[in-house]
């Protein structure tokens, strides 16, 4: 009677494990089993504990070298490891700073992955997209041409202006993938687009297992078949995707961070694909699809057929010193008043949180319309940015954080001194992108407040007329 209980009991404790790490590599901390559980199943050949940091020889024009490199996140930027006395393992232990942000990885840290058997997943035959639109012909060409080449395990790029409708192109290729047993992740540098995206995908899959993975989430949902997340993130999985979608992949942070180009890969499974969305592709993948050298499909006008806004540009004069002294310059506040009247909401994008502060502050004093500010750090932003979209607040003076992936309706963009460095070609047509959106107001209305136009506004602008040409405007 003993072994037929113990028996019964390790069957469960496996399926709780089996379902908690097939396709994971966490920490010991983030597992909810105690030692003595996962070591049995260890016995087992269940599931391998690797070390969190290991130290490796690599070669140097003087020799060989001996560097930390890190498991979970494939640091090996030795100025980001350091070492401290543990009181853990009592030794001179070394950490991770690279990743320090999904917690601590040590040298006694361990990592572990489930190598069992995998666990059963819900198949998915009859028809399971619940939504009801229609695509244009541009959005079936490319919605056809993903998931041919995914079905293939080939990558492919979907080049779209803002507004293409990319995520309701993905339906029928999720659809066809999904009943052909395949695991699909659609990855994002940000949180805001996976908090918006979600609900959407939900609606639209509602039969299918689904978890949303970011900073601060308590999605525990286990072997789900859609999973999505920020590229951060990524670093929890280990082999579990047949397919990642990396929404907005010339994004802050993901483009100029191989920790993040590490992690989709290593979330990938050994024979994967993956698919690439963006307005404004980065050269690394443009230059290939240019030369046919990489798979896609390129969409230049919005769902709606209308095309896309062209920004307008006003000279406001030297901005900075007037701002210092909760000034304003008249042509931005005349624009802002004549548009506000017209009751939509309005996004200013600034180059920094200082301007951005000292804008929201004159502002306030001088509209009298409903209006808040928003940046990365502000712990409020997602309630923010959800009484913008409700209409509780009319004016939302905003950083870049906000460029790309939030969707209002009817919405106005003004880019307070474009001419900043920190707006480069893409971003500005990024922000542009947030206007004209809708079916009931197409034409939107965007303007470059600057005090002196740069290479990189121009640059803006021209890229948005070539689109609209293409597009047969």
């Amino acid at each position: 009677m003993y072994d037929f209980f113990l028996e019964r009991w390790l069957s469960l404790l496996t399926n709780e494990i089996q379902n908690l790490l097939f396709g994971k590599r966490l920490l010991l901390d983030e597992i909810p089993f105690s030692i003595q559980e996962l070591d049995q199943l260890h016995q087992n050949g269940l599931i391998e504990m690797e070390q969190g940091i290991v130290q490796c020889e690599i070669k140097r024009p003087w020799g060989k070298q001996t560097i930390h490199r890190c498991c979970r996140c494939g640091n090996t930027d030795q100025r980001l490891f350091h070492s401290y006395p543990c009181e853990k393992c009592h030794q001179e232990c070394t950490y991770c700073r690279k990743c320090l942000n999904m917690g601590v990885v040590k040298s006694c840290s361990k990592l572990v992955t489930w190598v069992g058997p995998p666990p059963k997943f819900l198949e998915y035959t009859m028809p399971i997209c619940k939504w009801t639109g229609q695509l244009s012909s541009r959005q079936i060409e490319a919605s056809d041409g993903l998931a041919k080449a995914l079905m293939r395990r080939e990558n492919y790029l979907i080049w779209a202006v803002c507004g293409a409708g990319k995520t309701e192109l993905l339906f029928p290729a999720i659809e066809k993938l999904l009943q052909d047993g395949r695991i699909i992740a659609i990855a994002t540098p940000r949180t805001d687009v996976v908090r918006e995206l979600y609900p959407r995908l939900k609606k639209a899959f509602p039969q299918v297992r689904m978890s949303a993975h970011y900073s601060g989430s308590q999605d525990t949902q286990d072997s789900a078949s859609l999973v999505l997340t920020t590229t951060h993130q990524l670093l929890r999985f280990y082999r579990y995707f047949d397919h990642i979608i990396i929404d907005e992949i010339d994004a802050f942070p993901f483009h100029h961070d191989a920790m993040l180009h590490f992690a989709v890969n290593q979330a990938c499974r050994l024979k994967s694909s993956k698919a690439y969305l963006s307005a404004t592709p980065p050269a690394d993948l443009k230059t290939p699809f240019l030369k046919n050298q990489l798979q896609g499909t390129r969409i230049p006008v919005r769902f709606h057929g209308h095309p896309l806004p062209v920004p307008k540009c006003i000279w406001i004069g030297n901005w900075k010193r007037r701002l210092k002294k909760s000034r304003l310059p008249s042509l931005f506040m005349k624009w802002l008043m004549k548009t506000s009247q017209f009751n939509c909401p309005i996004f200013i994008f600034v180059p920094s949180v200082t301007i951005l502060k000292h804008l929201f502050h004159a502002l306030k004093e001088q509209i009298d319309v409903s209006i808040d500010h928003v940046h990365a750090e502000d712990p409020n932003r997602h309630d923010k940015i959800t009484r913008f979209r409700q209409g509780a607040t009319q004016v939302l003076v905003t950083t870049t954080i906000l460029e790309r992936g939030v969707t209002v309706s009817r919405s106005r963009v003004a880019i307070f001194g474009s001419e900043d460095a920190i707006f480069d070609e893409a971003a500005l047509v990024q922000m542009a992108g947030r206007a004209g959106r809708s079916l009931e107001d197409p034409k939107g209305e965007v303007v470059f407040f600057h005090y002196g136009k740069t290479l990189e506004m121009m640059k803006a602008i021209n890229h948005i007329k070539s689109m609209n040409r293409e597009g047969g405007f």
